[in-house]
């Protein structure tokens, strides 16, 4: 079965991203998976402060990706899995995409002004030949109908 990575967070792009991909599932009888990355916490003198931290973070991003997921199943009619990781989120990208056989494309969603983003940045530019899945890059400029059509 074919499955789509997207790597989920707050912005317009990313909700591009995962917009295309889940119609791209739906037409191709694939799946979705949802990455959340939280960045590493900054360090804190007070152990209880800094676990408090890392849990509000996991909180928000978890909330983050259920919400992008009930929107997908509405949508498109399908359950995304869904995994949340903590770290670097190029390593952490990498190492899903290196650790997942059935992943058949990573999605991702380029900033509609300015820089692209750090992910397009890297798996677009100096992995792009090492990718063990194609890359598709989507627009995120681009509205819903137009994306639909694409898909």
């Amino acid at each position: 079965m074919r499955t789509y990575l997207v790597v989920m967070d707050e912005s317009r792009e990313a909700r591009a991203a995962l917009r295309y991909a889940a119609r791209r599932a739906a037409r191709t009888g694939g799946t979705v998976e949802l990455l959340a990355v939280i960045p590493p916490p900054e360090f804190v003198q007070w152990g209880g402060v800094q676990a408090a931290m890392e849990e509000e973070a996991q909180l928000r991003a978890e909330a983050m990706v259920l919400q992008a997921s009930g929107a997908i199943a509405e949508e498109a009619g399908l359950t995304p899995s869904i995994t949340v990781k903590q770290g670097d989120s190029i390593k952490e990208v990498d190492e899903m995409l290196r650790g997942r056989a059935d992943v058949a494309a990573l999605v991702l969603g380029a900033a509609a002004e300015g820089s692209p983003g750090p992910l397009v940045s890297h798996f677009g530019g100096t992995a792009a030949g090492s990718l063990p899945c194609p890359l598709t890059i989507v627009p995120g400029n681009l509205s819903d109908e137009v994306l639909d059509s694409l898909a």
